[in-house]
């Protein structure tokens, strides 16, 4: 009898799943795969058929296989753990061709339930824990799904100064609408942090901000039951949950917005400077009197109106360069430059961090160390590039640091003295430097930075080796001079 041939799920994806990029043939069928039909240009996306079909048939547009299709695509993208069901992402891709069918008429007969969610604890970086909701993959489907059908409608409504969670918006955007308030003058801020404010959202209030522009019955029921699922704690408890948006599936960004996008609408009626991320917000004011009035006010009407606490901890009035926002410290010189530097916490991250992948008791080969370790300081530096000129002492400094720690991985790796002053001889270091680092009682870290070590492995041989901060970030910033100036 002949084997039947594997057939591929063809799915539009923008950009090839990650992956091991060989193209296998993911379920089992008779079928031959079907060609993708690529939409014509005179079609509008589904995106904005709303408008035509009527806003009370947002489901249809939801449950269209081609929408199902893309947000399984960009599930597949981000990956990420299973949910208590313990179906990886990978499992619903190889049946999607059987799913995807029975999927679209759960949700058009309204028969789709949504599953548990999956509590997991992450650690925090002042020493405390932050609650994560991980759904199943079947459920960030429909999430997904259903946000690329709502984001559409809200995206264009939600104010300017909101950075968190939005196309096109981040980090960069925030911090530079940051330092346009403070070059104007504006030196104080009113530094606010919501106290557990994913597990705080009133459901009522939620959803009737989302009926405003999304009144499909269905759609909101579908999202009721989505922020009514019950979750489950690591040791297999089940709690239902009255409010809260549960962190870690695709449709929670998009409901913070929507329910802090009433917060933004006010600080504007008030004629406020602001720059929100997601649940952190900066207001930019021009004395310390004035921020402590603003912060008396806001914390009422944040109280009152959106049932939401302000966590007094983290909270504060004073000067921008500070506080801690996004990672930076946003302030100005006497003279008047801008200065975006790397705040405190920040520091001591990229310190314990630096720390971790460069243990003297590294096991493996010195290149795979060396490989960790680039992509990590380019990732980081991908967004700390936004820091000006004052902070290249300390890159520079961090620079140093991490070759000297490198230095010690390679003295400890030649286990004895002897191994280590043949080793020094070889890269033609002076017998006496060699002699005076091998067999020194100080120590490795001492070793790490004797004449002999440097002049085996000097800073220009690093250079072909280790991503430097201070060079990426003067790739970066070639046209400015000291204190943020630019240079003429």
């Amino acid at each position: 009898m002949r084997k039947s041939k594997p057939r591929q799920l063809l799915l539009p994806f923008a950009e090839s799943p990650q992956g091991d990029g060989r193209g296998r043939k993911a379920d089992a069928s008779a079928r031959k795969p079907r060609p993708v039909r690529t939409r014509k240009s005179s079609q509008r996306p589904e995106s904005t058929l709303w408008t035509a079909t009527g806003s009370d048939q947002l489901l249809e547009l939801v449950a269209a296989q081609s929408n199902l299709r893309t947000a399984l695509a960009k599930v597949v993208r981000n990956k990420g753990a299973p949910g208590v069901d313990r179906q990886t992402v990978e499992e619903v891709y190889r049946h999607a061709n059987t799913l995807l069918p029975k999927l679209h008429r759960a949700l058009l007969s309204e028969t789709y339930v949504p599953g548990d969610i999956r509590r997991v604890w992450i650690p925090k970086p002042d020493g405390g824990q932050r609650g994560l909701g991980i759904p199943t993959v079947m459920d960030r489907w429909v999430q997904q799904a259903v946000l690329q059908v709502l984001e559409p409608i809200f995206e264009p409504t939600f104010h300017p100064s909101s950075h968190g969670f939005r196309p096109g918006r981040g980090a960069p955007t925030a911090i530079a609408e940051a330092a346009g308030y403070v070059t104007q003058g504006l030196r104080y801020t009113v530094d606010l942090d919501l106290e557990q404010f994913f597990d705080r959202v009133h459901h009522q209030r939620l959803l009737s901000r989302l009926a405003q522009k999304a009144p499909d019955r269905r759609v909101l029921r579908l999202i009721r039951l989505m922020l009514k699922a019950k979750v489950v704690l690591p040791d297999g408890t089940r709690v239902s949950t009255e409010e809260g948006t549960p962190q870690g599936g695709p449709l929670s960004p998009l409901l913070s917005n929507i329910v802090l996008d009433e917060f933004d609408r006010e600080l504007a009626r008030r004629g406020l400077r602001f720059v929100r991320y997601a649940d952190d917000c900066n207001i930019y004011v021009g004395s310390e009197r004035a921020g402590h009035r603003v912060m008396a006010s806001i914390r009422r009407f944040l109280e009152r109106r959106l049932r939401l606490r302000v966590n007094e901890k983290k909270s504060a009035v004073d000067l921008a360069y500070r506080r801690h926002f996004l990672g930076f410290r946003v302030g100005a010189s006497r003279r008047g430059f801008l200065m975006v530097q790397l705040s405190p916490r920040t520091l001591q991250r990229l310190d314990a961090r630096i720390r971790a992948l460069t243990p003297r008791t590294w096991g493996n080969s010195f290149v795979a160390c060396l490989q960790r370790l680039n992509a990590y300081l380019q990732g980081w530096m991908s967004y700390f590039r936004l820091c000006t000129s004052v902070t290249w002492r300390t890159l520079h400094y961090f620079d140093g640091h991490i070759r000297r720690r490198l230095r010690a991985i390679l003295v400890r790796q030649k286990k004895r003295a002897r191994h280590l002053y043949r080793h020094l001889l070889q890269r033609g270091v002076h017998r006496g430097s060699a002699w005076k680092t091998a067999y020194s009682r100080r120590g490795i870290w001492w070793q790490s930075r004797s004449e002999g070590m440097h002049r085996a492995y000097p800073n220009v041989w690093f250079e072909a080796q280790l991503v430097s901060l201070s060079s990426l970030w003067s790739q970066t910033h070639h046209d400015w001079g000291p204190l943020g100036k630019p240079s003429s």
